[in-house]
């Protein structure tokens, strides 16, 4: 067991996985293949705390016959939650708002021209990754009455489509129509700074981004430019390209509402993901094959 709340130290990590049948671990643990062959043939499995593996080496594991798992479909609804609500809180200066009051700078009264934000309802939603919980944001966009769009590697089934009631469209038109953007894609060599200085010259400057997926996905200079000058509203970050450091010009702008990687943060989400990391090493230590076996 690591007790402490921060990443195991890399030679702490070598040194215990030496001693293991299997691994616990987090997205912030590295495990390559000088962990995944610490153990000399004993280690088995390694259960991921998190739907995504990029932490692990996924191939290297592979060959050398040790399982994997992670914790799809339990974290879903309440990564959809928190994305929502950074597009709300981020749409309506929400944490700026807070700031004004507990600082004593509110003058009181209704002012018409006070931190003026931008609409919801019925504005155009477009979500990049129409996964499970890219389709369960478009599920709360269509109760805010939204004009809902997604952009994927391919289009849903006809049915998925039909269920989600969304359309499909080329990412950079998405992201030239879209009055809110959210990110629901893995991290990949393909998706590294996917949202580039470039495409964010694409988005309105009135749009908002939020981004609860994995922080590369953004180039966080280009975005915090973008922000500084006006040419986007706001956005809405809840993971970053090197945390747990942030990018200084993201902390001192009002517009960037940031969350410390909670996409997952319920209690009852967080103990389903602990549930599923058991029950694989469980499985694979018994000889059976785990539910949750990454490459399924």
């Amino acid at each position: 067991m690591w007790p402490e709340d921060r990443p195991v130290p890399r030679e702490r990590l070598l040194a215990e996985a030496c001693a293991c049948d299997g691994l616990i671990v987090l997205l912030s643990d590295r495990v390559d293949e000088a962990v995944l062959g610490a153990g000399r043939g004993r280690l088995r499995v390694v259960a991921n705390y998190a739907v995504g593996h990029e932490n692990v080496d996924v191939e290297a594991a592979r060959r050398l016959g040790i399982a994997v798992c992670n914790t799809p479909d339990v974290l879903t609804e309440a990564t959809a939650d928190l994305a929502f609500a950074l597009m709300l809180a981020a749409a309506r200066r929400i944490p700026e708002s807070e700031r004004l009051v507990r600082a004593g700078r509110w003058a009181g009264g209704f002012s018409p021209a006070l931190l003026l934000g931008v609409p919801i309802a019925g504005r155009v939603l477009g979500v990049v990754g129409a996964g499970r919980i890219g389709r369960a944001v478009l599920a709360r966009g269509r109760g805010f009455g939204m004009d809902l769009r997604y952009a994927s590697r391919r289009p849903l089934a006809p049915e998925d489509a039909a269920a989600a009631g969304a359309r499909f469209r080329p990412l950079d038109d998405l992201l030239a129509e879209s009055d809110f953007v959210s990110l629901h894609v893995p991290l990949t060599p393909a998706t590294r700074h996917l949202v580039s200085r470039e495409r964010l010259a694409r988005m309105k400057p009135t749009a908002v981004l939020v981004n609860t997926s994995r922080g590369p996905v953004v180039d966080e200079e280009a975005l915090a430019e973008a922000l500084a000058a006006g040419r986007l509203h706001a956005a809405g970050l809840d993971v970053f390209e090197r945390e747990p450091a942030v990018h200084p010009r993201l902390l001192a702008l009002e517009n960037a509402v940031l969350t410390p990687h909670i996409g997952s943060a319920t209690h009852a989400a967080r103990a389903e993901m602990a549930r599923l990391c058991c029950e694989g090493v469980d499985a694979v230590l018994a000889g059976r094959r785990p539910a949750n076996l990454v490459g399924d």
